[in-house]
Formats: structure tokens, C-alpha cells, sequence
């Protein structure tokens, strides 16, 4: 029997992929849109980091496909530092340009920090891979150093020097979560989604540091985001550290956890809450969710809706229960049947009331991590009945100990309500396209990517080159969004488009091609991409 030897990978970097080109081609579409709306020296800087983007993905794909990268990344992917690199710095821009047209210089300096932080993080994944790539890629390097070296120039001349303090510590932070959390999570992210995610939290993890020092007044809701997520980020990497030295699926074990999530939650998060908002967090909560008859019959819709969920799962399983087969798993249209109660969960809390859809989505985060934390380190009495009843829903994508997909779905829905600073999101500067951006999640995965995948796997034919998505899927997911628009006018009085058609068309388009393309975690990047160019 001959073998059949792997194609040779030159010295320039890993083979060429059509889908990757196609990928990177869709991205660079969107960086020079955006670029072609701002046209500042931030957007300039936006296209060359793109570009430098570019050739290192080469060095990462390469390091990933010879094992040679520091950390364990997912396989079934290439590494996606294009389109993970640009999501940051182009959400910066379109922030301080939405935020300078109304007028509020505080968050369009924030727009700029947040962009000039995202291109420092890039960079520094840049930097990573050239230094690993042996032998060293010459052109690739210069390349880099040139575009990194016009950021750098610009951005010193641009920002303060307490931005600049604040960039480098946001890199720091990252710096060191990569090494903490990629060591802990093996194979868990490709290196884009690594960028992405750990980038995002050594943000949030700086601001709210940078807000608790100066005891900086603002809005409750805000501040409940921030203590959240980096409290159970922090709990995540003390467990972890913890259990290195513990079984954790003992009796014992499992009581320790229990008691030591009380006192991180009572005597850490809660004080720090506290000392943020000037007010008892848990009845400042209990007033906001009760405040209004509104908000006490969407939670009630929202608790039906959860059953609904719990019940899809409990009947899947006694399925695969009844089945021969022990490795059944759910069919896609079976785990998209989680997309329409999502989308049916986040249309009326954008229409009636969007400030109790962002805290109840911030804990409806903080609850799916912490049982995802009981589900990994098998903590009793839930453990092992989470183990199997989620297990059920994985797919290629869970390569790693931790199960993201839920996670990432509820991120890609709510980040675009999480993420818009409300002081630049007036009724008078909604128009136009601008007007969709509170929908980006439901309109890109909720409604896109669900369509896109049960059409494209039950009729489709035609497939994109290089890839397993379909002609027919992405067709029907760009006219079914664009159903969703004209929905989304006629029950929602505030939307007004002004004639911007073609802007929307166009932007539901270009991010369904890169559904088609990337071989990334669609639920948490195509609503990024959706939102950034419907903020343009």
C-alpha cells in the first residue's frame, strides 16, 4: 500500500487555501469600507495592520499544522488572526465616529483607545509567531515591522499619555491571560479566537480596574457587566488552579466548591459591586427587574421560553437513551432549534425594553459559565448529568475540555446590545443603517447563520470552493435576513432606515460570505462584523 505524503510547505509560509483567500478577501472588503467611510490616520492604520494580518496568518496556519505553537490550539481550523486582529481596531473607529457625530468626546476617545488597544494586542500576536516560525520569514518580518512601526508612529502621536498607559496595560493583562488560560484550556481556541475572547477580557478586566481606582461615577448596568464577567473569569482561574491539586468530582471536593462560590461571590463580587454603584447590589437588581409591568411579563415570557429549552434537551437525550448507538448526536437542525428560541428570547426585550434585556443577559452569562464550570470539574450533585446531557450537543468545533457553544451564541446575540455606549446611541443618531445595530446578533446568527445551515444542509447543492457550506445556504440566509429587516420595521417603530437599502444589503451580504468562508466561531464573529459595519 503507498502512502500518500502531505503536500510540501514552503518556506514561506503554509500552502494557499481558497477558502482561507476567500476569507481574508471578505475581510479586507469590509476594513476598506470602513476605511473608505472614516478615511482619519486611524483607518490608514486599520488597512496596514490588515494587511501585515495577512502574511503572519501564513506563519501561524504553518506553526499550528507542524504542532511547533507555544500553547495547544483547536485543529479543525486554521488560525484566524485576520479576522480576529481587525474586529477590535475597526469597532474602535466606527465608535468614535458614531460618538463624535453626537457629539460626546469622552467615548470617542474611548473609540480611539479601544482601537489603538486592538491593534497593540494584534501586534503582539504578530510578534509571537514570527518569533516561533523557524527558519525566521524575512519578508514577512519586514512587513510586519513596517506596518508596526507606522502604528506605533501615529498612535504615539495621537494618544495621551495616560492612553498609552492604559494600552500597555490591556497588553499586559493579555500577556499573561494567554498564559494562564491557554495552558489551563488546551485546544479550546484557535489562535484568532484566542485573540479575540482573552482580548476582550483583559479590556473589560483594565476598565474595571481603571473604574473601581478612581471611583469613577456611572451607570449601575454598566458596572454589573464588568464584575460579572471578570468575577467569574477570576473563579475560573482560582478553581482551576485549585483543582490541579484536588479530584474535584469528590463529595468533599464538590462541598468545598459550593462553599468557596459563596464566599467569592458574598465576600468578593458583591462588596465590589457595592463599592462601585453606592447601593446593595441584590436589591438595586431585584428593584431594576421588577421596576415596570413590562418587565415582569417579559421575565415571565423569558422563564416559559428557558423550559421550552431544558425541555428540547431532556427530549434529545431520552432519544439518544432509546437509540443503539451511544455516540448519537443531535442533527443540526436539532441544535438550531437553541437559535429560534434565542431569537424569539431577544426580539422583544430590543423592542420594549433593552436595558432589562442587558442585565438579564449578563446573568444569563454569568449562570451558563458557572455551570459549565460545575459540568468540567464534574462537581456534584450536577456534574455528571450535565456531562451527558450536553455532550449530546457538541460538535467539531468542541475540540477542547470546555463546551463554548452555548456561551458563544449567547455573546454573538447580546454583545451588540453589551457593547453600543448608550450616551452615542440617541434616537437622533439611529438613522440610516445605524438603527439595525441593537439586531446585529438576531439578524446575523439567530436568523443568518440558522438559515444558512439548515437550508445549506437539507437543499444544497452548489458549494462555496473549499469549503462544506453551500451556494443555496447563503443565498437563503441573505434573503431570509432581509425578510427579518423589513419585519423588524414594521413591529418596531423606531427603526428608520432612510433609504440606506443599500448599505444593509450590501453589509448582510458581506458577512454571510464570511459565514461561508471562516472556519471560526461564526456565533461570536459574524455579529461583531454585522455591527461594525451597520455602525458605519
Amino acid at each position: 500500500m503507498t502512502r500518500k505524503c502531505p503536500p510540501p510547505v514552503p518556506e514561506s509560509g503554509f500552502p494557499l487555501s481558497g477558502s482561507v483567500l476567500a476569507e481574508a478577501a471578505v475581510v479586507f472588503a469590509v476594513v476598506l469600507s470602513i476605511h473608505a467611510v472614516v478615511w482619519d490616520r486611524y483607518s490608514w492604520c486599520a488597512v496596514a495592520l490588515a494587511v501585515q494580518a495577512f502574511y503572519v496568518q501564513y506563519k501561524w496556519d504553518r506553526l499550528l499544522q507542524q504542532g511547533n505553537a507555544v500553547f495547544q490550539f483547536r485543529m479543525s481550523a486554521n488560525s484566524g488572526l485576520l479576522p480576529a486582529s481587525m474586529v477590535m481596531p475597526l469597532f474602535g473607529l466606527v465608535m468614535k465616529e458614531r460618538c463624535q457625530t453626537a457629539g460626546n468626546p469622552y467615548f470617542e476617545r474611548f473609540g480611539v483607545v479601544v482601537a489603538a488597544t486592538g491593534m497593540a494586542v494584534a501586534l503582539f500576536s504578530s510578534v509571537l509567531a514570527l518569533g516561533i516560525t523557524r527558519p525566521v520569514p524575512t519578508n514577512t518580518c519586514a512587513i510586519s515591522g513596517l506596518a508596526g512601526g507606522i502604528i506605533i508612529y501615529i498612535m504615539k502621536h495621537s494618544l495621551s499619555v495616560g492612553e498609552v498607559i492604559e494600552v500597555l496595560e490591556v497588553l499586559l493583562i493579555f500577556v499573561y491571560l494567554n498564559m494562564i488560560l491557554l495552558y489551563l484550556l488546551p485546544r479550546c481556541f484557535t489562535p484568532g479566537e484566542a485573540l479575540l475572547v482573552l482580548g476582550g477580557i483583559s479590556f473589560v478586566l483594565n476598565q474595571l480596574i481603571k473604574r473601581s481606582l478612581t471611583e469613577s461615577q456611572g451607570d449601575p448596568v454598566d458596572f454589573f457587566l464588568l464584575v460579572v464577567v471578570v468575577g467569574m473569569v477570576l473563579m475560573g482561574v482560582f478553581f482551576s488552579t485549585l483543582f490541579v491539586f484536588m479530584d474535584s468530582g469528590t463529595w468533599a471536593s464538590s462541598i468545598f466548591f459550593h462553599l468557596m462560590t459563596c464566599v467569592l461571590g458574598l465576600g468578593v463580587v458583591l462588596p465590589w459591586l457595592h463599592w462601585l454603584i453606592r447601593r446593595n447590589p441584590l436589591l438595586w437588581l431585584i428593584q431594576f427587574l421588577f421596576y415596570t409591568e413590562t418587565r415582569i411579563y417579559l421575565l415571565a415570557y423569558w422563564s416559559l421560553l428557558a423550559t421550552m429549552a431544558c425541555l428540547v434537551v431532556l427530549y434529545q437525550n431520552a432519544k439518544r437513551s432509546s437509540s443503539e448507538s451511544k455516540k448519537h448526536r443531535a442533527p443540526t437542525i436539532t441544535r438550531k432549534y437553541f437559535h429560534f428560541i434565542v431569537v424569539a428570547t431577544y426580539i422583544p426585550g430590543i423592542v420594549l425594553d433593552r436595558l432589562l434585556l442587558y442585565v438579564a443577559a449578563t446573568v444569563c452569562l454569568a449562570v451558563f459559565i458557572f455551570l459549565e464550570y460545575v459540568r468540567y470539574f464534574r462537581i456534584r450533585p450536577l456534574g455528571h448529568t450535565l456531562r451527558s446531557l450536553l455532550s449530546l450537543f457538541l460538535d467539531e468545533r468542541d475540540s477542547g475540555p470546555l463546551i463554548l457553544t452555548h456561551i458563544y451564541l449567547l455573546l454573538g446575540m447580546s454583545l451588540p446590545i453589551w457593547l453600543i455606549p448608550r450616551p452615542c446611541a440617541q434616537k437622533d443618531s439611529l438613522g440610516g443603517a445605524r438603527a439595525l445595530v441593537p439586531y446585529a446578533g438576531v439578524l446575523a446568527v439567530g436568523v443568518g447563520d440558522t438559515v444558512a445551515s439548515i437550508f445549506g444542509s437539507t437543499m444544497g447543492e452548489i458549494r462555496w470552493p473549499g469549503t462544506k457550506k453551500t451556494f443555496e445556504g447563503t443565498m437563503t440566509s441573505i434573503f431570509a435576513q432581509i425578510i427579518s429587516v423589513a419585519l423588524i420595521l414594521i413591529f418596531d417603530t423606531g427603526v428608520d432606515l432612510n433609504y440606506s437599502y443599500a448599505w444593509i444589503l450590501g453589509s448582510i451580504s458581506t458577512v454571510s460570505l464570511l459565514e461561508a468562508y471562516t472556519t471560526q466561531i461564526d456565533n461570536l464573529l459574524l455579529p461583531l462584523y454585522l455591527l461594525i459595519l451597520l455602525m458605519a
